[in-house]
């Protein structure tokens, strides 16, 4: 798999795929991820990526120009199953968006600034638009270290145990059971027995009534209740 990701403040994006998981992941060549500085497509000798709306108001619009030649500049070199915009309205992230994205090959990942981008980049250049919630936070590039997080954890060979990421909340419909390590009794605190019992099939009926009563008491919406 490889993520191209297209942001103005590319040293924000350092941190997140320098350590644990998305590390190990690109070590392992199971997936590349660049990062592509959009300033480097601005054709004026400051650097441009952003101006003044048509029509006025505050903030700044991110311009089509750069953004057009760096997405048709990659486009030339591969073929993309997506071109996703990092937008607060686009479609609420899932673990059911995130499971169909880890399936696909090359991913381009715009991240928005400031007022956002000119429209006509949603309209004719991207494919799809995704929200990690609905709040709104500077930038797009948390947001896609957020979705590259969510989709490379899925990848084979990515977790050293595959089977960790089925059992993850939501990939069921519901949240996660309680979990617990040793000690078995700490000042009192015991871990259920059925989890000491050492009957698989009790253990595992065990964990999916408490994922059920969770969801139900944490995520309803998820069961179509309240």
């Amino acid at each position: 798999m490889r993520i191209d990701i297209i942001t103005t403040l590319p040293k924000l994006l350092e941190g997140p795929f320098s350590d644990s998981i998305l590390k190990r992941a690109q070590q392992k060549e199971l997936v590349t991820v660049e990062v592509h500085d959009l300033r480097e497509y601005s054709t004026d000798k400051h650097r441009t990526t952003d101006d003044y709306a048509f029509g006025g108001g505050a903030g700044m619009v991110m311009m089509i120009e750069p953004i057009h030649r760096c997405i048709s500049k990659l486009q030339s070199q591969r073929t993309y199953d997506e071109v996703i915009y990092m937008s607060p309205d686009g479609e609420l992230l899932n673990q059911s968006i995130a499971n169909a994205l880890s399936l696909k090959q090359n991913l381009i990942l715009l991240c928005g600034h400031y007022k956002g981008v000119d429209e006509r980049v949603r309209q004719h250049l991207v494919t799809r638009e995704i929200s990690i919630g609905d709040y709104v936070i500077s930038g797009g590039e948390l947001a896609a270290a957020v979705l590259s997080d969510a989709i490379i954890r899925l990848v084979p060979g990515v977790l050293s145990d595959e089977s960790s990421a089925l059992t993850d909340s939501f990939q069921g419909g519901l949240v996660a059971p309680e979990i617990y390590t040793r000690p078995a009794d700490y000042q009192g605190w015991k871990v259920p027995d059925v989890l000491l019992s050492g009957n698989p099939a009790k253990i595992e009926e065990w964990r999916h009534e408490s994922s059920l009563k969770r969801t139900q008491k944490r995520r309803p919406g998820l069961l179509g209740e309240g």
